[in-house]
């Protein structure tokens, strides 16, 4: 092993290629990579989807897929050149002294072992923890990683957590053995501000008391700018530019970066949707009031308006809880309106009722208690034909694209699917359709025949919302429906979105922990906590006149709130 001197840095990456072999040849994703990360530092790698950021992760470990290789560079981690290092020894590396938080929970989380056990298998591997201590140790790790009633969630299995309680499994079990080296690829990305910032508050300590370095993959240029000293901008597989962070987002020196920063989302933004392209407020607040009327004290609203897509009142819906008296209320007495042609978000934090109420209105869940009406209609009561008028004209879109796709059909079956349920059109029209929705969701059409597992994260997301699209709903019920993209294909899926409510009408009920992207396209935003509705309002006076302390509270949370990463530029201004 060869040894640097006591000054080098913990992980030193140079001229890294990393090729993949594929039915058409060899394919070169990532060319000439190098980046630098010093002892307890952390280090940000931004850029698109595709761009080679988690590819470059995946070299460092050797985790590679089969038909990926490093082709030509070095990686040297303290000292030790990991490229060619044998299985063995990159095992006896992996884990223990260099962890990793991927980016997909569903899919690296074991779905019919318990959360504990997967935590408790990382400790015993690696030595953290003995069959007499683990169970303590487990809870502990849980905790640290934000979850609570950790003691009984270690007892629960993966499809019983939310979204954002699956990443905080994720990230207890890589931060576990307490590594020197942090890799995380989008690890809030799921997660809600708060417990965001949680998270990252918990990996900050770590650097500081431990010498832990991180090296953090993330399209949230905010998040970076505020967690990482150091910047790597990737595109098409190179780095294109690097330096401190504050540096490179408030004076961008590459085209490429200066997108980038023009592209990300700001809760000082106004809404940005075809017609409220202004700074005055999506809608004044007497008709905010007048919809969300008495929600303050989540009480019901009385009366029906003519202009209202979705009427929800007092929606509950109540779960029995294995070895427990108590039932959950998941969602307790929701009460809101969805205005023709205008977007309501709703926000809060994991576990707070958004997805919930989401699945009572797609009728994927049955409520407890409370009514649902859509376009006039009782949805409780719908019979065949009009449940399946129902499903045509409401379309939703998930939070993990991954599972919500079909991994044995191709781009081309998934999003061509609804067409063909509801015999829209014949084979020559459909596919022209599909073809369409490839452009409306920035997807070449080369991808038609690729499968979910080849694409990206981002890339599986945007063809997911192409096959919502698919039969010009009415409604789209769109849950986190961009978590998962970077910020140029963010705000062209947000204009997109924009364009299609104007154009046709659409509705819009959007869930997202992402308040800067809420602020984008809201009219209206309701805060969920507890199940419960603890604030409704215009968008306009939620993000400036926030009245619940909740409320207060998610938005000093945010990442980089207060960070002018605008860049100067009068080309990137305009």
């Amino acid at each position: 092993m060869t040894e640097f001197a006591d000054d080098a840095a913990l992980l030193e990456v140079r001229d890294l290629a990393v090729a993949f072999r594929t039915t058409y040849g060899e394919v070169t994703a990532v060319e000439g990579a190098s980046l630098r990360l010093e002892r307890g530092q952390t280090l940000g790698i931004v850029g698109e989807s595709g761009s080679g950021k988690s590819t470059t992760a995946m070299s460092l470990i050797g985790l590679l897929p089969g038909n990926g290789r490093v082709t030509a560079g070095s990686i040297r981690f303290d000292g030790q050149e990991l490229v060619g290092l044998p299985e063995n020894r990159m095992r006896a590396i992996r884990g223990r002294q260099i962890g990793l938080v991927p980016q997909d929970p569903m899919s690296n989380l074991n779905p019919v072992t318990r959360i504990g056990s997967q935590v408790a298998e990382t400790l015993l591997v690696h030595g953290m923890a003995t069959k007499r201590d683990v169970d303590r140790k487990v809870v502990e790790v849980l905790e640290a990683a934000g979850l609570p009633n950790a003691k009984e969630r270690a007892k629960q299995y993966p499809h019983e957590f939310s979204g954002g309680m699956r990443q905080r499994a994720l990230i207890a079990i890589g931060l576990a053995c307490r590594p020197r080296l942090l890799i995380a690829d989008e690890p809030t990305s799921a997660l809600d501000v708060t417990v965001q910032r949680t998270i990252l508050d918990q990996i900050d300590s770590m650097t500081q008391e431990l010498g832990t370095a991180v090296l953090l993959i993330t399209h949230d240029l905010g998040l970076a700018a505020e967690r990482a000293a150091e910047l790597v901008v990737m595109h098409r597989g190179t780095v294109v530019e690097a330096g401190p962070a504050r540096q490179l987002l408030e004076d961008p020196q590459h085209p490429y970066t200066r997108s980038l920063v023009k592209a990300a989302p700001s809760v000082a933004a106004v809404r940005l949707l075809p017609g409220a392209y202004t700074s005055s407020p999506a809608a004044p607040a007497d008709r905010a009031e007048k919809v969300f009327q008495n929600h303050d004290a989540g009480a019901s609203s009385h009366g029906t308006a003519p202009d209202n897509i979705v009427e929800l009142r007092d929606l509950t819906k109540v779960y029995k809880i294995r070895g427990q008296a108590e039932d959950f209320y998941a969602a307790k007495n929701v009460t809101l309106d969805v205005p023709r042609g205008q977007t309501v978000a709703i926000v809060g934090e994991s576990g707070s009722g958004k997805t919930t109420t989401a699945r009572m209105l797609l009728k994927l869940i049955e409520p407890t208690s409370g009514t649902m009406s859509f376009d006039g209609m009782d949805v409780a009561t719908l019979s065949k034909p009009q449940l399946r008028e129902f499903r045509q004209r409401v379309q939703p879109v998930f939070q993990d694209p991954y599972s919500s796709l079909n991994p044995m059909f191709t781009v081309e079956r998934i999003v061509d699917e609804p067409l063909s349920t509801y015999k829209r059109g014949n084979a020559r029209e459909r596919a022209a359709r599909v073809r369409e929705l490839m452009d409306q969701v920035a997807l070449p059409q080369s991808m038609l025949r690729r499968y979910p597992s080849e694409l990206s994260g981002g890339q599986r997301q945007r063809v997911a919302i192409a096959r919502a699209l698919a039969l010009k709903p009415d409604l789209i019920v769109c849950d986190e429906p961009v978590s998962a993209l970077d910020v140029l294909v963010q705000a062209q899926i947000l204009k997109l979105l924009g364009d299609l409510q104007s154009e046709l009408g659409l509705s819009y009920l959007f869930i997202s922990h992402d308040l800067a992207v809420v602020r984008l396209i809201s009219d209206f935003v309701c805060v969920m906590k507890d199940g419960e509705l603890v604030e409704a309002a215009s968008s306009e006076e939620v993000f400036t006149n926030p009245r619940h302390p909740y409320t207060r509270r998610l938005l000093a949370s945010i990442p980089s709130n207060e960070l002018d990463i605008e860049a100067e530029d009068p080309e990137i201004a305009s």
